[in-house]
């Protein structure tokens, strides 16, 4: 399973993001405290729209009340101090716990739970000129990039024909105005 940890995370915006990023591609979600906003915040509710009732996640007092209760799988961290890509490790084993954190939008991860993980560090590469990509589009390609690793396991890779689709053949059936 994918999961995605936010290390004190401090925009509304974008947890909002996160969630709905979450709920789409059937990852779990890790908050620890503290939050810089209520997750009860109408930001939140307006960047995950309404898929976030659908959110699969916990909240956690700080890193060692997180850490105690998710010590079963494999962890990454992403930090602009990292000195591999994030393409360079192996998400393909979908029968893994993988947890990729995420540090808070204005300092990061701290340095302490950083440094007994160096191997696992990693940085997205960018011009000198950003120091750092926004929070929710960091974790959308990293959750993607794992999930295009694992074929993208059981993602729908078509639009459903239900109730409340276009549907699956909707640029097919266009005849034109």
């Amino acid at each position: 399973m994918i999961n995605v940890v936010l290390f004190e995370p401090e925009i509304p915006g974008n947890s909002g993001n996160i969630m709905r990023t979450c709920v789409a591609t059937n990852t779990k979600l890790h908050f620890i405290k503290p939050l810089g906003f209520s997750l009860d915040e109408k930001y939140i509710r307006r960047s995950g729209v309404n898929y976030i009732d659908y959110c699969d996640y916990t909240v956690y007092e700080n890193w060692d009340d997180f850490y105690s209760q998710n010590k079963d799988g494999e962890f990454y961290f992403l930090t602009r101090y990292g000195h591999k890509p994030h393409t360079s490790y192996d998400y393909s084993d979908s029968t893994k716990n993988i947890y990729f954190v995420f540090g808070k939008e204005s300092t990061g991860i701290p340095r302490e739970i950083l440094k007994p993980h160096l191997d696992k560090c990693m940085r997205m590469p960018m011009t000198d000129k950003v120091r750092a990509l926004n929070l929710s589009n960091t974790v959308a390609i990293m959750v993607y990039e794992a999930l295009r690793q694992q074929d993208y396991n059981d993602l729908l890779r078509d639009e459903p024909d239900d109730i409340g689709h276009k549907g699956n053949h909707f640029i097919e059936d266009f005849e034109g105005e």
